[in-house]
């Protein structure tokens, strides 16, 4: 599962983030105390069919269900079912035909207590039917900071009132939320097959994991769809969806391939699902397992609670990945893109080896992380992939407690801590530092044999070891101990010595961190002559020294040449050495070294060179790296950078480089710079567009608001932001509609960055209808974002805005703060 589509916020700053996947979650010193075993197995799902229909106006689930199980080893007389918040009309045995009712306890309204009819032995199998009633928004759920509750079945619009909104109903299973909807023993060691018959209004689409068997019209205006999953696969993996969907046939080989959109994005499924055949045989080849699975269907829909989830066959994403082609313009490898790639890899990864326990979820989730990386790199290019990889690392070393987390524990406050940092960035940076480590080939082939041995049952990192060191032939103990089952990462201070005398380069690698000392096998690359050496060393100690003869000092020693250690360096090279490094060394990371390094610096010329040069780097990333690091009050960088912007802001291909260029242009407010925003403002790109009118702004206020007023209709993606940016900076009640419509679908990092500037708009409205517009849109956000700290900073801007409607005398507004203020404590 993607999950950090909610926001990591540094909330003092009011700035954030979207990851993917799950803030770090409050913890509690007792439950950490508690270890978290692998669910003990009594009885096995076998089988498990359900029929369901659904009240709108209530917003219930109707339910039948006949569930198969069989003990897994010792005789029982009972069955404990995961059942959460459902009415249970009756639990019967299935036999000859008939339903024998069954005593039962319903424990807190969260768990089946059955007592069986006999006691079973685990070559017997038996069948019992729920009669039940699941209403999921009155069940009390806790949620997270990126999945904001998990009540497994969600209604959307389902009174239709909303009329920018599409009816709509999908279920989200993960961790152990599909026990919301129907009974089941909601595990991810347990695997059953399954068969879904709904019963919904004929004019809506469904979608469920498997096959879709039957449809059946009925005279009431309903239809009964049927879908069939044969393969065996975890509860938290089934998945319905319903309602007014588009679909887009493609196909990879003999399986389908589908994508269900919304009817206005329909024109663009191949522009935003197109690569998913590709993917699919990428990963196939790569594997040697050919996708396992029957189909593959992608659906969007609103309102989701996360980022994607990859139910079995039937992925669902967020709506952020709609997108028309002139976003898509944008887009390169972005977000949704990753994700995309992200959730098909688990169906590989979690679907058919699913983790036995929370514990392990480094084998669903660090591998999906890693698949991202792996597809850059073969779509995109080795700068993309490595460019991915740094990123997942930066984010995991930006917070000093993921240094003390293993990536596999079995002592957690809640399941939901595990999805974080560690187990997403920090575990995919190990797959691909151990794919460095035992080479490709090696590699690749110990995941053959991991999935191959753990088919359509589950696994843990264990058994990942076994299979790698039975490609590999090598032990692989000590990697485990230290990056499985072991928390933190080096911090290496590297230090250089020539010696003239003899001619002797001495590198010494001091390994900082507290308390533990990593094995780290590394490259050093030698630069001198012309050519470059590699050397492979072993560090192991907490002060490692090696030296080498060499005809003359070198150009350049490059430790870690092969850039996938996680870990913190301070590297003493000289700025001229940097520079070298930036021009010869071959990777993306040297060159982001370089231009870090470089950018402390940046008066000098030697650090002048680089970023002048790095503004045509060959990754675009790079280059917009390059362009946040200029000091354009600097004479001589803005001399010899002001005609390379220009450059890049007029024709660049990429129109992520050519908006930052504008971006870069705008602080120099030069008039003679006009026609270039204005230039801009006419461009497909909504990045660019939007550059161009910010800078239109910086420049004429009055006629970008005009301009702005011409470019709501069309506006999506940077050119709202940018639109909306403007009013709120420079508008007033006028402006209040379009902000209003706009400012909720903005993207996490820029709500948040115009949050204060929000909050100062609302308070100086002179309707008093538009201001609790805004005081909700604001209570909103402080429930949504309560668990990642929003909280304290929020209720100082509503207390700000209470101050300022109150001295205009709209108390009704300030009553509506209070409770506001009291929703989000």
């Amino acid at each position: 599962m993607r999950k950090f589509s909610a926001a990591l916020l540094s909330i003092t700053l009011l700035t954030a983030t979207a990851f993917t996947h799950k803030a770090v979650a409050q913890t509690d010193t007792a439950a950490l105390k508690i270890y978290r075993a692998t669910p003990t197995k009594i009885n096995d799902l076998v089988n498990t069919k359900l029929a369901v229909s659904f009240d709108y106006k209530k917003c219930y689930l109707y339910g039948k269900e006949w569930v198969t199980l069989k003990p897994h080893f010792y005789p029982t007389d009972s069955l404990r079912l995961d059942a959460k918040g459902m009415d249970i009309k009756t639990i019967a045995v299935v036999q000859n035909g008939k339903n024998i009712p069954l005593k039962y306890a319903y424990e807190d309204s969260l768990s089946l207590n059955i007592k069986l009819n006999k006691t079973y032995l685990n070559n017997e199998s038996y069948t019992i039917y729920i009669d039940y009633t699941s209403k999921p928004n009155q069940l009390k759920t806790k949620g997270s900071a990126a999945i904001t509750d998990d009540k497994g079945l969600y209604f959307i619009n389902p009174d239709g009132k909303d009329p920018n909104k599409p009816i709509q109903i999908w279920t989200q299973g993960e961790s152990e939320s599909s026990s919301a909807w129907f009974p089941t023993i909601d595990k991810p060691n347990q695997k059953t097959t399954e068969e879904i018959a709904m019963t919904v209004p004929a004019k809506y689409v469904t979608l469920s994991n498997g096959k879709l068997i039957s449809q059946q019209p009925n005279a009431n205006g309903t239809r009964t769809d049927t879908w069939k999953m044969d393969l065996p696969h975890s509860p938290y993996l089934f998945m319905m969806a319903v309602g007014d969907f588009k679909i887009y046939h493609d196909k990879w080989k003999n399986i389908p391939v589908d994508y269900y959109l919304e009817p206005k994005y329909a024109p663009y499924a191949k522009d935003i699902f197109g690569d998913t055949p590709e993917m699919i045989d990428f990963y196939s080849k790569t594997l040697g397992i050919d996708f396992p699975w029957n189909k593959y269907a992608q659906i969007v829909v609103r309102d989701y609670v996360s980022g994607a989830m990859e139910n079995t066959t039937a992925t669902l994403h967020g709506d952020y990945v709609q997108a028309t082609k002139r976003e898509l313009m944008d887009a390169y490898y972005n977000f949704g893109r990753q994700t995309i790639a992200h959730e098909l890899f688990h169906q590989w990864f979690g679907d058919y080896v699913t983790t036995e326990s929370w514990s392990n979820l480094t084998v669903n989730e660090s591998f999906a992380d890693f698949s991202e990386t792996m597809w850059a790199e073969h779509k995109y290019g080795q700068d993309a992939g490595d460019a991915h990889f740094f990123k997942d690392m930066g984010e995991y070393l930006d917070d000093p407690k993921n240094a003390d987390k293993d990536l596999v524990r079995f002592y957690y406050a809640d399941k939901e801590d595990m999805f974080d940092y560690v187990t997403y960035k920090k575990g995919g940076c190990i797959l691909n530092m151990l794919r460095e480590y035992l080479g490709r080939d090696a590699f690749y082939k110990g995941l053959n044999i991991y999935l191959k041995t753990n088919a359509f049952k589950n696994g843990e990192a264990q058994q990942l070891r076994l299979a790698l060191e039975e490609a590999s032939g090598k032990d692989l103990n000590w990697f485990f101990n230290e990056w499985y089952y072991g928390s933190g990462h080096p911090l290496l201070d590297i230090s250089y010595n020539w010696n003239e005398a003899s001619k002797t380069e001495t590198v010494t690698i001091k390994q900082k961190q507290m308390n533990k000392v990593f094995t780290l096998p590394m490259a050093i690359d030698i630069y001198g002559g012309g050519k470059k050496t590699r050397h492979d060393v072993w560090v192991a100690d907490s002060v490692f020294t090696t030296s080498f003869k060499l005809p003359a000092k070198p150009d350049l020693v490059n430790v870690d040449a092969a850039k996938k250690t996680i870990c913190i360096k301070a590297d003493h090279k000289t700025d001229a050495e940097f520079v070298f490094q930036y021009f010869n060394a071959p990777l993306y990371a040297d060159r982001a070294e370089a231009i870090e390094a470089l950018s402390v610096h940046r008066d000098s010329k030697e650090a002048q060179k680089v970023l002048i040069a790095a503004l045509k780097d060959r990754y675009y990333e790079l280059q917009t790296t390059a362009i946040d690091a200029l000091d354009l009050k600097n004479a001589d960088i803005r001399n010899a950078a002001v005609p390379v912007l220009t450059q890049l802001a007029q024709s660049d291909p990429n129109t992520l480089v050519r908006a930052a260029a504008i971006k870069a242009l705008i602080m120099l407010r030069d008039p003679g710079n006009m026609n270039l925003f204005k230039q801009a403002i006419s461009n497909q790109s909504f990045a660019v567009e939007g550059a161009g009118l910010v800078g239109l702004a910086s420049l004429d206020t009055d006629q970008a608001m005009t301009m702005a007023k011409t470019l709501e209709t069309d506006a999506e993606g940077e050119l709202i932001t940018s639109i909306v940016t403007l009013y709120i900076a420079a508008g007033n009640d006028e402006q209040w509609p379009y902000i209003n419509s706009h400012f909720d679908n903005l993207g996490t990092t820029d709500k948040f960055s115009l949050l204060r500037d929000y909050a100062d708009f609302v308070a100086k409205l002179k309707n008093p209808i538009y201001a609790q517009q805004g005081i909700a849109e604001m209570k909103t956000m402080g429930i949504k974002y309560k668990t990642a700290g929003i909280t304290e900073p929020l209720t100082k801007m509503l207390n700000d805005v209470k101050a300022h409607r109150q001295a205009m005398g709209d108390d009704a507004t300030g009553k509506m703060i209070d409770e506001a203020l009291k929703a989000i404590q």
